[in-house]
């Protein structure tokens, strides 16, 4: 019996700043994107994360905001409201974006950690588009990813506890689009190494 042809995976790294915990009361502030690379068959392939990527400012969606997580990112709320992205029109380019780059391939949400940023870009494309491209599971963390290879409890791993020449020599700035690239280069350093002895 032949083997079923699996379709080649496109990992796009996802960060977002908010400006609170949870979508839906707080808002997502920024959106950033960059292809980080494509898993088939005969393996994983990097991608220059700097090549292919999305990034938006975005109106927010309410009043409510927790100043703490506001100042994370140093985006002014006032100035998005006057010249942020509506909601629909950001999350529908971004959807379009998503389609493009991965045309023969099912693009895959990466990010670190994923919980945070894809409960905010889940909702707001299933609010604002109706569907994700990533489906309602196309998410994959690379803390969680990093533990399995490194043999270690989750709550273990911090960047700091992984080896240096997994992370990437970019600064972790808080702007999206320059973290999503940061983290599109730690994806593949952790999709080819070969992780901790037993």
């Amino acid at each position: 019996m032949a083997a079923r042809r699996v379709k080649p995976s496109l990992y796009i790294s996802v960060d977002i700043e908010a400006d609170g915990p949870i979508p839906g009361p707080y808002s997502m502030l920024s959106l950033g994107a960059a292809v980080a690379g494509a898993q088939d068959a005969d393996g994983f392939t990097a991608a220059d994360p700097e090549k292919l990527t999305f990034y938006r400012e975005l109106r927010p969606i309410g009043e409510e905001f927790v100043p703490e997580a506001l100042a994370v990112s140093g985006l002014d709320r006032e100035r998005l409201g006057r010249e942020g992205a509506e909601p629909g029109v950001a999350l529908a380019e971004f959807s379009t974006w998503v389609r493009e780059v991965a045309v023969g391939a099912q693009p895959v949400m990466c990010g670190y950690p994923a919980s945070y940023d894809w409960m905010f870009l889940y909702w707001y494309l299933v609010r604002f588009t109706g569907v994700s491209p990533f489906g309602h599971s196309g998410c994959l963390d690379m803390k969680t990813l990093y533990a399995a290879k490194a043999r270690l409890p989750l709550r273990a791993v911090a960047k700091g506890t992984m080896p240096r020449e997994l992370l990437s020599r970019r600064r972790h700035t808080h702007h999206a689009l320059d973290d999503a690239i940061e983290q599109a280069e730690l994806f593949a350093n952790l999709m080819v190494w070969q992780g901790s002895s037993p």
